[in-house]
């Protein structure tokens, strides 16, 4: 993976590949990123919210993105503060830009 720690515990639902997302942590088959459902997680979002907001993935998707995460924290935290770094530096190049800004391993 690139620039993150290496994945300590491996789960089935969960992926990182450097060709997809720029090695982010995937759910399986998909481009949501765990980052993302991780951050909203610990902002206390629930299992039922995330599932309504990403119905093709289901709970156990959800839960098994969830459990990496928990399992992988550095690597989670690393992803979420290599996603802050490129949002600061696009938010610099052009300032009181409002158009959205895209990153080179994508979003929800």
């Amino acid at each position: 993976m690139s620039g993150l720690p290496p994945v300590r515990v491996h789960y089935p639902h969960v992926e990182a590949r450097d060709d997809l997302l720029a090695g982010s942590p995937v759910v399986r088959g998909t481009k949501v990123p765990v980052r993302r459902l991780w951050a909203w997680h610990r902002k206390g979002v629930t299992v039922e919210t995330l599932v309504k907001r990403y119905p093709a993935l289901g709970p156990a998707k959800v839960l098994g993105a969830l459990a990496f995460a928990y399992d992988n924290q550095d690597v989670l935290e690393a992803d979420l503060e290599r996603e802050r770094a490129l949002l600061d530096a696009e938010a610099e190049k052009v300032p009181g830009a409002m158009e959205q800004t895209k990153l080179p391993f994508g979003g929800g």
